[in-house]
């Protein structure tokens, strides 16, 4: 069983040929609405590649929520663990795709409220072969609370520190893995991933974009990532998550499961929205 700690959203998306400058404004060429939050992605992602996918977290009391719930059923992500907040807007994220890349605004809303008794909730339901997927897009306190109980509970926990935010370098000794990009291990660190990952072997997974990932164990390994036509890269880091959990949990080694987490990526960045090029299971096996 996989369970995703996260966030939910819906992804306000308009494709431009460039982002605007300060205090200008141009013409888009298309926008449209779709599924996402890192946690979400994450769960759609596993689902697809066959794992049992729990969500854990919360959405609002709006027209976005049960979008939002009705396609996790669709993909086959359990919901059992999902609270709707009252009077609350669900989780939003404005994004902006233009030159082959994104930028993103996310506004967090319900997913601020996810409290210790749901997590408590979904802790008491697992079991020594779960594994936890956490992001950053809920709050602190509860990233920090999920980590201290997995370790206790011995819960194999992925952890990707995005989007950035500070943490006690302590706790990362707590969590099985952890998934940074270039830009959040400087942000973490305050040095390159070449200086400090050695300190966490087998343990931090540095993912490098079209150069891979990379991890140490023993020495710096590099797993190339498979080459793929670019149309929308929003959510290839979530699917590289996704994938990972999904190896780890069928016994694969880090080896394989990287690779593996490497090859969903890449084809994921072949369709539009955060999850809309999100392969199936058979799709990387017929690479």
């Amino acid at each position: 069983m996989i369970y995703v700690i996260g966030s939910m959203s819906v992804d306000l998306v308009v494709q431009a040929n460039r982002l605007p400058k300060k205090g200008e404004t141009i013409l888009g060429d298309a926008f449209f609405m779709t599924e996402g939050g890192k946690g979400a992605n994450q769960a759609v992602s596993a689902a697809r590649l066959g794992a049992n996918v729990y969500m854990v977290g919360c959405v609002g009391d709006d027209n976005f929520g049960e979008m939002i719930v009705s396609n996790l059923k669709v993909n086959n992500v359990n919901v059992e663990y999902l609270e709707k907040i009252d009077d609350c807007a669900s989780g939003t994220a404005h994004i902006t795709l233009a030159d082959n890349d994104n930028s993103i605004i996310v506004v967090p809303s319900a997913n601020s409220e996810v409290s210790i008794e749901l997590v408590d909730e979904a802790l008491n339901g697992m079991d020594k072969d779960s594994i936890i997927l956490l992001q950053n897009e809920i709050p602190k306190s509860i990233i920090e609370y999920v980590i201290e109980e997995s370790y206790k509970k011995n819960i194999t926990t992925i952890y990707n520190p995005a989007p950035f935010i500070e943490i006690n370098p302590e706790l990362l000794k707590k969590v099985t893995y952890f998934t940074p990009n270039e830009t959040e291990v400087k942000a973490m660190f305050g040095e390159e991933f070449n200086d400090v990952i050695e300190e966490y072997p087998k343990q931090m997974i540095v993912t490098l974009g079209e150069q891979g990932a990379t991890y140490f164990d023993s020495e710096l390994i590099n797993i190339p990532a498979m080459k793929a036509e670019v149309i929308d890269t929003t959510g290839a880091g979530d699917t590289f998550n996704g994938a990972l959990a999904v190896g780890i949990s069928e016994g694969m080694s880090l080896n394989d499961a990287v690779q593996f987490a490497n090859q969903a990526a890449a084809l994921s960045i072949g369709g539009l929205g955060a999850q809309g090029g999100m392969p199936y299971r058979h799709e990387i096996e017929c690479k």
